[in-house]
């Protein structure tokens, strides 16, 4: 784990956006599936993906009011950079808009023209999230690392993405960050933790995650992580 005064690690950043383009792919397989969803997945789908476009919404307003003015002060150098991201987040609130309105008539309407219409809204979408998302890890993430201490990070990430919400949110968001993660992924999620909270992000919301999971994508998509140590 990286010292206070260290670069910041900035790995967390890219485990969140694997999970979002995840759960994305599964929405558009499941949708587009045969035979479709029957009722109460479809339910399940839809409310998921609202979920994900209100998280996205606030993961990208954390950014804007408080990752990217951060760096701009540590480093001016960079302004032209964070202006290509917040317009990137512009034009993605568009889509995630959409996205969640077609998502809200796919949970009551089965019909055909409406799941295409969510199919199309979440492949919209992803023509910009994909790419932003990419540069984001690729070139706005070695900025942040080099602009900021890991205590200065963590700050952030406290202020923003933890603090504002509940135990039970942190502990369905934690799940649904390790579903199906690999070894490395995994170690950096849960050392995050505190170990008492930890114990409970692990033993207590696995049951419901994994039960939701079942309900939106079926039984058989593996959903558990690989931890250090298992094959």
């Amino acid at each position: 784990m990286a010292t206070p005064a260290a670069p910041a690690d900035t790995a967390m950043m890219g485990i969140v956006h694997s999970a979002l383009r995840r759960d994305l792919t599964r929405t558009s397989e499941a949708v587009s599936g045969d035979p479709t969803p029957g009722d109460d997945q479809r339910r399940a789908i839809a409310g998921h993906l609202v979920w994900m476009m209100s998280f996205l919404h606030r993961h990208h307003a954390g950014e804007d009011d408080g990752l990217w003015p951060l760096v701009r002060q540590r480093d001016p150098m960079a302004s032209a950079l964070l202006d290509e991201m917040d317009a990137d987040h512009a034009r993605i609130a568009l889509r995630l808009e959409s996205v969640s309105a077609a998502a809200s008539r796919y949970g009551s309407d089965s019909s055909a023209p409406v799941r295409e219409s969510l199919l199309a809204a979440i492949a919209s979408l992803r023509d910009v999230l994909d790419p932003h998302l990419h540069r984001e890890e690729q070139e706005a993430m070695p900025v942040v690392s080099r602009a900021l201490t890991h205590a200065q990070w963590e700050t952030f990430n406290q202020e923003h993405y933890v603090k504002p919400k509940s135990k039970k949110e942190l502990g369905q968001e934690g799940h649904w960050l390790i579903d199906s993660i690999d070894p490395a992924g995994y170690t950096v999620v849960v050392s995050n933790v505190p170990p008492i909270p930890r114990f409970v992000l692990l033993h207590v919301f696995a049951g419901p995650y994994e039960r939701a999971c079942a309900a939106r994508w079926g039984p058989d998509v593996k959903v558990k992580p690989l931890r250090p140590g298992t094959r």
